[in-house]
């Protein structure tokens, strides 16, 4: 398939104002409930969420590299910050949120570097098994999250408690069975209504009618204004070091420290989602896009929210191809669905404080299901065990890391399935030996020799038989490392000290440059 290249400059803006326009409305829409919700989920104030959401998809809709994609904040970034936010109002009242600002700050100019360095490339070698764990792991952390408004108070919400008074936003007693039929409904709604009709967003449905029965028979169950405060208007400008006594992180290498791990969490996570989220896209308008002026775009965007009061965020998936699917092919769709999200909560506040809980949880737990590799799972008895074993180490170190560590997670993935290929690579270098007579033996080495494959190398040949002449032919063979020089050295030098005349031919000229440039000891004999 031939990919179209990238429009010009005009038509990445106004190629279909209107349905650009429309398509970002009904994206803002899904917008409001998950910032709400993530919001939660990285234990700050829903307005940090919604604020984020805002300045990420307008930000994104002027510097970003992939049309049409909405970025705002997400479960995957939003994980990542609950330590730091439950460690900062350890400390003192408001520094939870002052070093989440400064963590966005680090991980934006993270990810400009990474443009720069072009990290997208060697995002390429990321396998499908790391892949894999990485979206089961963020699904199953997002549900768990979800397991205190359930009236499942664990580990999670034990430590939520510690920054502010969460007993009044979790369900207790008498609540918990009224909100798990609400939760019931709200996903009947959500996995049903679209057989019907997809007009309108089946989630967007769900908080409407369950906000309506909780109205109507006046239920008592924790709203969204027990999460904390809502927009009263603008993002207004603000830099988060300063006097601790006023609520701000001081600037200094100790504060560095502390959001350094976060951010570069932050930075890897959110680039790998989005670069997933890209290549769906591009499959999608079969297009191609640039992910290194994306990493550079998403960077400026967590800047612009974190300097805002909005937390740093990456591109989300199911809103990007829902705008693509609804028309939503420029910049201007991105735009719109920033401005109409903001727009909707600066008119609409006191209606959105009343929505329940139990929607947002109805809305995050069809997102953990979507989110998780369910393909995957249901082909695991048909996929290598490799692949099992990458996948299992991703899932693994991610949820036995405390707290949950989604970027060291996919690093050891990444590690055991680097590990698992060298080894199946280093057994595709074959020596035969070939005896002419009794004194000329012919060795045929075939395959590539570089550090993973010098043992089978060397066992290849009978350093104990001393024939007085010994040819190494490496026509089909490859020598890629200094190690694989020192082997092909090592032989020669073991057969001569043995008394036999060594012959290395066929060796192409890229592998003799090498082992002249590296000093073997014999390169005359080659």
């Amino acid at each position: 398939m031939i990919k179209r290249s990238e429009p010009s400059i005009i038509s990445q803006w106004i190629s279909s104002p209107r349905r650009d326009i429309l398509s970002g409305l009904v994206v803002a829409f899904a917008m409001i409930p998950e910032a709400i919700a993530f919001s939660g989920i990285a234990g700050v104030d829903p307005q940090v969420g919604l604020f984020g959401a805002f300045c990420l998809a307008v930000t994104i809709a002027l510097v970003g590299g992939r049309l049409g994609m909405i970025t705002s904040a997400t479960g995957s970034t939003a994980l990542l910050m609950t330590g730091l936010v439950a460690t900062g109002n350890a400390q003192g009242e408001g520094l939870g949120l002052s070093y989440l600002m400064a963590a966005g700050l680090l991980t934006g100019l993270f990810q400009i570097l990474w443009g720069y360095l072009r990290l997208a490339y060697q995002m390429r070698f990321v396998p499908q098994g790391v892949l894999s764990g990485f979206v089961n792991a963020l699904a199953l952390l997002i549900f768990q999250a979800q397991l205190p408004q359930l009236g499942f108070n664990l580990h999670y919400g034990e430590q939520i408690s510690l920054e502010k008074n969460v007993n009044a936003m979790l369900p207790s007693g008498s609540q918990i069975p009224v909100v798990w039929g609400l939760v019931i409904i709200g996903l009947i709604i959500i996995y049903y209504l679209p057989k019907i009709t997809k007009l309108i967003p089946s989630q967007l449905v769900a908080i409407v009618i369950l906000t309506v029965i909780t109205i109507t028979f006046n239920l008592d169950i924790p709203t969204v204004k027990d999460l904390g405060q809502l927009p009263e208007g603008l993002p207004t400008l603000s830099i988060p070091f300063g006097p601790i006594s006023e609520g701000k992180v001081p600037f200094n290498l100790e504060t560095f420290s502390i959001v350094l791990p976060t951010a570069l969490a932050i930075s890897l996570v959110g680039l790998m989602e989005t670069f997933l989220t890209q290549d769906i896209l591009d499959e999608m308008t079969d297009t191609n896009s640039s992910k290194n002026v994306e990493a550079r775009g998403q960077g400026i965007a967590n800047v612009v929210s974190s300097f805002f009061g909005g937390m740093a965020g990456c591109a989300l998936v199911g809103q990007s191809v829902m705008n693509t699917e609804n028309g939503g092919r420029t910049r201007l769709s991105t735009l719109s669905s920033g401005i109409s999200l903001l727009a909707m909560i600066l008119l609409c506040r006191p209606w959105l404080e009343q929505i329940p809980m139990a929607a947002l949880v109805a809305i995050m737990i069809t997102i953990a299901v979507s989110t998780a590799d369910t393909n995957g799972l249901k082909n695991i008895s048909k996929t290598p065990k490799s692949d099992i074993a990458v996948m299992i180490m991703t899932f693994s170190v991610t949820m036995l890391t405390t707290p949950h560590n989604l970027a060291l997670g996919v690093l050891s993935g990444v590690a055991l399935a680097g590990i698992l290929f060298s080894r199946k690579v280093a057994k595709v270098i074959k020596v035969t030996a070939i005896e002419i007579d009794p004194e000329n033996t012919r060795y045929e080495v075939c395959g590539q020799l570089f550090f993973v494959s010098k043992v089978y190398f060397l066992q290849g040949f009978n350093v104990h038989d001393h024939p007085s002449k010994i040819t190494i032919d490496m026509s089909n063979a490859h020598i890629w490392d200094q190690t694989g020089v020192a082997a092909l050295d090592q032989i020669i030098r073991k057969l001569s000290l043995g008394g036999s005349e060594v012959e290395v031919i066929g060796l192409n000229k890229e592998s003799f440059d090498l082992f002249d440039r590296l000093g073997g000891q014999e390169a005359s004999t080659l």
